[in-house]
């Protein structure tokens, strides 16, 4: 069925939207909501400036290919606390993102988002879907996001979807980083995102992580910033799939494969853990 928008006429308050979520914790239903959210989004410049340093962009003229993730996530976070909504927010997994740069992303002042919820399966450990956001200006599609979220022990009908894995490229070396105690602090200033399991050990005790662990998105933008120079300003799609999560503090390596129009890559840590893997392609 075709999706029912609801326009909204400003962002929604994290403020508020947090507080729904603490009373959200249990599974209520099988079938996703059939509604998205739509809404005008201005560039906040000082946020953008901070956001630059935190992940280390470094000035452009350009938005950063992660930073409309950022914009958009107030717009997530209402669709994803609606009264209809069957998923707790608190306890959601961040299993895979795709992000497409379909034309560049400059002389932007306000853009209008858009996201929906898709694409519900069964999985090993529960059940996924697919959160979809739209970035638009006056021309038309600028920017897309495709996020798969777990919601551990939910259960709908189904077979688990084969993964096929492609064949592994040499990777080389391209950048070291340490991500300290505070690092999930300093993302939440920016991105708006206080997930207690990013904040501290205390904090992420309550959801039975030992340490604080550091938000896959900040470590997609980290990535991204340092292999800016391996795409061109638009046209391209790079998708991460996260896997053991980076406990704070820790240092990362990233490794990827030569700048080409296609590549892959995998950010590791101590002891052979791979906390990210992913690739990067030509928009088809």
């Amino acid at each position: 069925m075709p999706i029912q928008w609801h326009e909204l006429s400003s962002e929604p308050p994290l403020s508020g939207l947090y507080g729904k979520a603490a009373l959200h914790r249990k599974i209520t239903g099988k079938v996703l909501p059939e509604t998205g959210l739509r809404c005008r989004v201005n560039v906040d410049t000082e946020r953008l400036v901070n956001y630059r340093k935190i992940c280390l962009f470094g000035e452009s003229s350009l938005l950063p290919p992660t930073y409309p993730h950022v914009m958009a996530f107030a717009l997530q976070m209402k669709l994803l606390t609606e009264d209809g909504f069957p998923f707790p927010l608190l306890g959601l997994v961040h299993l895979h993102n795709r992000i497409r740069v379909l034309r560049p992303l400059g002389g932007l002042s306000s853009v209008r988002i858009s996201v929906h919820v898709e694409n519900l399966l069964p999985h090993d450990k529960g059940a996924t879907f697919d959160m979809i956001t739209q970035v638009d200006d006056g021309l038309g599609p600028l920017w897309e996001e495709t996020s798969t979220l777990l919601c551990r022990g939910a259960q709908v009908p189904g077979e688990v979807p084969a993964q096929v894995l492609p064949a592994e490229l040499p990777l080389v070396e391209a950048r070291r980083w340490y991500a300290g105690n505070e690092a999930g602090r300093r993302y939440a200033r920016v991105s708006g995102d206080y997930n207690p399991i990013h904040l501290s050990a205390t904090t992420a005790r309550l959801f039975g992580f030992p340490q604080a662990i550091a938000h896959g998105m900040w470590l997609k933008a980290m990535t991204m910033a340092a292999l800016r120079e391996h795409w061109p300003m638009a046209g391209y799609e790079i998708a991460v799939q996260f896997h053991k999560p980076v406990r704070l503090p820790s240092e990362v390596v990233l490794l990827a494969s030569s700048a080409k129009p296609s590549g892959q890559l995998r950010l590791e840590g101590h002891g052979e853990l791979v906390h990210m893997t992913g690739s990067w392609a030509p928009v088809t």
